[in-house]
């Protein structure tokens, strides 16, 4: 094997790269889980992340997946036969479902294109017609990583709204939050799901659930098994600053650092920043002559930006030429996506010199896998960040 050197990019989108300061609190000695300066430090995690998710309500930490949360979303809010609602937006909404349907609830599963985001009318038509609200939860992926495609959720709760229906909205928000606007409590939303390697900049592990009280109640009723995932069992313990459980302690360390770097920054210019991302990387593909996957301009992923190729020409080739030439990793196509597209990473602990050798690396390796494109993608991503500081 050829010998690499230099630093790797690491450009998928998730885990991202984990920053120095991060890292430092990781790296520091364990401490007592059930000693008062670990209570501390619970109290302050879980008030950083109410104000970055933008709620009142409870949210609770889970060593966990995002997938986990998933999970503990259903089962403290839902019964065995009950009915979900999800949106086909991506491969992580067809896991999601899936995940459901292994529970034993039933799912209604809006066809999608893989293109676009849910459709606020095609909700609000389907919750109009379930007259005996069978309907329990509507799931729906903010940001849908494998597409690069963005769901309206302000305007998925109008719909609902309009339908007069009383499911739970529950969204997913692993590659959204801390990264694009969010807003729970102004959305409507009852049970925000995330995990932590993403706009939290740490590496895998960390779980959260963030609940309405109308999700709260539900629980009270709600008759899905549930143990390790119980709320109750959670905020209970959160309440002294403790855990039921072992806690992943030192995850929680680097937790307490990102949400405080996010909070030195502040989460507007955070937002900003990402933005210039999105569109200098949209930039590139267009001028390159390739096609950005999501189709609509209001729906675009300012964190991750899937790229299709042409037809005829392989994205995991091209990956593979990228990998092994600069030391770049790209992001693969999930599902109906394998093949057809690459994944450029561009969230979290990241800036202006990142994207732009990245989009290098993109550049030489469509050159060098022969995939027919235009140069000059590099230029106009350049060319867009600096005048848009």
């Amino acid at each position: 094997m050829a010998v690499q050197r230099g630093r790797h990019f690491l450009q998928i989108p998730g885990p991202t790269n984990v920053p120095e300061r991060v890292l430092r609190a990781l790296s520091r000695p364990t401490i007592d889980h059930r000693g008062p300066e670990f209570s501390r430090m619970t109290r302050e995690i879980l008030e950083g992340l109410q104000k970055l998710i933008r709620t009142s309500g409870k949210v609770v930490v889970y060593p966990s997946s995002g997938t986990g949360s998933w999970e503990a979303a259903l089962v403290n809010t839902l019964s065995p036969g009950d009915k979900i609602l999800g949106f086909e937006t991506g491969h992580f909404a067809t896991m999601w479902k899936n995940v459901a349907v292994k529970m034993g609830l039933q799912a209604d599963f809006i066809p999608g294109d893989w293109r676009h985001g849910a459709d606020p009318a095609q909700i609000e038509a389907r919750l109009a017609e379930d007259k005996e609200y069978a309907i329990k939860a509507v799931t729906i992926v903010h940001n849908e990583t494998s597409t690069g495609v963005v769901s309206r959720i302000g305007e998925v709760r109008k719909a609902m709204d309009r339908a007069k229906h009383p499911a739970l909205l529950m969204v997913d928000t692993v590659s959204s939050l801390g990264l694009t606007d969010y807003r729970q409590d102004e959305w409507g939303v009852d049970v925000t799901v995330c995990g932590s390697q993403k706009g939290l900049m740490l590496p895998p592990g960390l779980g959260f659930n963030a609940i309405s009280e109308k999700a709260f109640k539900a629980s009270s009723s709600a008759r899905m098994p549930r143990s390790y995932w119980d709320w109750q069992t959670m905020i209970d313990a959160n309440q002294t600053g403790f855990f039921p459980y072992t806690p992943a302690t030192n995850l929680l360390f680097g937790l307490r650092e990102a949400l405080q770097m996010i909070q030195e920054e502040g989460m507007e210019e955070v937002i900003t920043r990402h933005n210039r991302f999105g569109e200098a990387a949209r930039r590139a593909v267009r001028t390159w002559g390739l096609e950005v996957n999501c189709l609509n301009p209001q729906e675009y992923s300012n964190s991750v930006t899937a790229v299709r190729v042409p037809e005829g020409h392989d994205a995991d080739a091209l990956r593979k030429k990228i990998l092994e030439k600069f030391n770049l990793s790209l992001g693969n196509g999930l599902g109906k996506l394998q093949g057809k597209v690459f994944r450029i990473g561009h969230m979290g602990d990241f800036n202006d010199l990142m994207l732009a050798a990245t989009l290098s690396g993109v550049e030489m390796g469509l050159a060098l896998a022969g995939v027919p494109f235009k140069k000059g993608g590099v230029q106009a991503a350049i060319d867009y960040l600096a005048g848009n500081e």
